[in-house]
């Protein structure tokens, strides 16, 4: 439950400060009120497509059985990682210019297609953030109870309005851009238990080999079989017996994370 309030909440506050900015754009540019009404069509259809996409999903799982679900859960948790990691390199690079994106991305589309446009926009980029979600939400699900899933979806995107809220009221000095930057890294750790867990699905259905099996035991220190150490194993990937080619390919991706991050700081 704590992934899934973690993840809602970091993907709806981004949605939630992109329908800020627009609003905040149309509230200076359209005396009218038609922009404001465009915009809030705009940003429900967009929570609609993302609500459609999760339907696919559970559509296309009803349909699959046996290895054919097993090899499409365990893709989808290689797309969440994907997806997660892709998100928080490009806000890294883009964070600092996205206002000024958005707010050029609006005019030229008010310009170009009157209020329709300014709907486009908005549901555009909702529904970018929204199938994140989506997909980040199924990749969880996978090893994860439903009914804590829900509570932590709830959860979280009221928590993401909440500090959408104070960062608009600007109270107790919230600062935003540090909260964003630490929420990336924690994304990032996140990105990488969903590999693992990945990972685990192929060892286990033998497509991927372990090399050796396993490299250490740190259950002495930490079970991740206990209820403590499972929380902190599906949030960090953290397995207490590794085999060698899960753990070559963790580093990998922390290797490839870290270069395209330096990358983008030089951007």
């Amino acid at each position: 439950m704590g992934n899934a309030i973690f993840v809602v909440w970091r993907e709806s506050l981004e949605a939630f400060l992109i329908a800020g900015i627009l609003y905040a754009w149309l509230q200076a540019n359209d005396d009218t009120g038609k922009g404001k009404r465009a915009l809030f069509l705009g940003l429900a259809a967009g929570a609609g497509m993302a609500l459609l996409l999760g339907w696919a999903l559970l559509s296309v799982q009803d349909e699959l059985t046996g290895e054919a679900l097993e090899i499409f859960q365990t893709a989808t948790l290689f797309v969440a990682a994907g997806l997660i990691t892709q998100m928080v390199l490009w806000m890294r690079k883009h964070g600092r210019t996205m206002k000024a994106r958005l707010h050029a991305d609006l005019a030229a589309a008010a310009e170009r297609s009157g209020f329709l446009g300014v709907a486009v926009v908005a549901a555009l980029a909702v529904a970018r953030e929204g199938a994140e979600t989506v997909i980040f939400l199924y990749g969880l699900a996978q090893g994860g109870e439903m009914s804590a899933l829900a509570i932590g979806t709830i959860t979280g995107f009221a928590a993401a309005g909440f500090t959408a809220w104070l960062a608009a009221k600007s109270l107790a000095r919230l600062n935003i851009a540090l909260l964003l930057r630490l929420s990336s890294i924690l994304l990032l750790v996140l990105a990488s238990a969903l590999l693992v867990a990945a990972l685990d699905r192929l060892i286990g259905a033998g497509y991927l080999p372990t090399l050796l099996d396993p490299v250490w035991d740190t259950s002495l220190l930490l079970d991740d079989t206990t209820k403590g150490g499972k929380l902190f194993a599906d949030f960090s990937g953290y397995r207490a017996r590794p085999p060698l080619s899960e753990l070559l390919l963790w580093a990998g991706y922390w290797g490839a994370v870290l270069f395209a991050w330096r990358k983008t700081s030089h951007g």
